[in-house]
């Protein structure tokens, strides 16, 4: 008779903070999805799919987040009194998006 084969586990289990570990470790300047798997000794197939549940994530909390944006009513009388802008700026890592809108036209944007 035969003996069976002893089977091994075919999936290495990565817990959330291994693979938020990884994730940030394509996410530094220059580095690529092919070089920080081989860095890590994974198949670069399993960061795209843990890169596009992150992003798929993220898009969920933004629509959340976007549902929750309350206007903010500022009064005649504070825009004509001063000469000022509204400023918005956002950083996703290195990089940055400034908005600058005068407070005149604030109805506008």
């Amino acid at each position: 008779m035969t003996e069976p084969i002893p089977t091994t586990a075919r999936r290495r289990p990565y817990d959330a903070a291994k693979k938020t570990q990884i994730l940030a470790g394509y996410e530094r300047p220059g580095a690529s999805i092919a070089a920080v798997a081989m860095a890590h000794g994974i198949n670069a197939n399993l960061i795209h799919n843990w890169r596009a549940r992150a992003m798929r994530r993220q898009g969920a909390v933004a629509a959340a987040a976007a549902a929750s944006v309350v206007p903010v009513l500022v009064p005649a009388s504070a825009t004509s009194a001063c000469n000022a802008e509204l400023r918005i700026e956002l950083r996703r890592g290195p990089v940055r998006a400034v908005v600058s809108w005068p407070l005149s036209e604030v109805g506008k944007c």
